[in-house]
């Protein structure tokens, strides 16, 4: 009589088979980031976040490099690129405030774009849009990326310091105003005193707005002038 084949194990498959996406892994990462910071990101903190196998996130990214690499290209793929009116300051204003209300939703992630070499289509399609608005402008390529680099190190600085800084700048509240105003004026230090109703105030809005503007203004000196006819 031939031999029967053994029965199927039965039971739960492995930890963590069968749950997981790429979308799930960034969730979870950027959960990381938003209570521990981002170097508290690794494959077993992410895991915990999971509740799956460490081992399991391995089939879809490469390592602690991997999972930050995916939160970056999440943050510059998710930006919802305005349509191009064809003038600088205004394209590249728009593009700055998509990226700002993105990057307020993670704030302690923005950072990642700095430091992430990235090569999909939606991590660099920001990037695209920004260089070739520069290009239209009559930048050279080289130039172009410098001001690209100047310009998004000018963004993700605002907006840490939006989040993080407001109580070493000022406050928004009329009470936590009076009461910081009260403070530099009893400092001695003559320009910290005749200062002190604007150093008190911290308005993120007016604050963006002016370093986007000051930033603009920098871009546009670099502008070559269009050539005379």
């Amino acid at each position: 009589m031939a031999s029967q084949a053994p029965p199927a194990r039965r039971g739960r498959p492995p930890r963590g088979a069968g749950q997981l996406t790429r979308t799930r892994i960034v969730e979870a990462t950027l959960d990381v980031i938003d209570r521990d910071g981002i170097d508290s990101v690794g494959i077993r903190a992410v895991a915990r976040v999971l509740e799956v196998d460490p081992k399991s996130l391995y089939n879809h990214v490469d390592g602690k490099d991997g999972l930050l690499d995916a939160v970056a290209e999440h943050l510059l793929g998710s930006i919802e690129l305005p349509t191009r009116s064809g003038d600088l300051r205004t394209d590249l204003r728009a593009i700055a405030s998509a990226f700002r209300d993105r990057a307020l939703v993670h704030p302690a992630a923005s950072a990642l774009v700095l430091t992430r070499q990235l090569a999909s289509v939606a991590g660099l399609a920001p990037i695209q849009a920004v260089l070739e608005i520069l290009r239209a402008a009559g930048c050279a390529p080289a130039e172009s990326v410098h001001l690209m680099r100047t310009l998004l190190a000018t963004l993700i600085g605002t907006v840490l310091r939006e989040v993080n800084a407001g109580p070493v700048y000022g406050t928004s509240d009329a009470d936590g105003i009076a009461a910081r105003q009260a403070i530099l004026e009893q400092s001695g230090l003559p320009a910290v005193v005749e200062a002190a109703p604007y150093l008190a105030r911290f308005d993120r809005q007016a604050e963006f707005d002016y370093t986007i503007d000051l930033a603009l203004d920098v871009v546009t000196a670099r502008i070559p002038p269009a050539p005379q006819r």
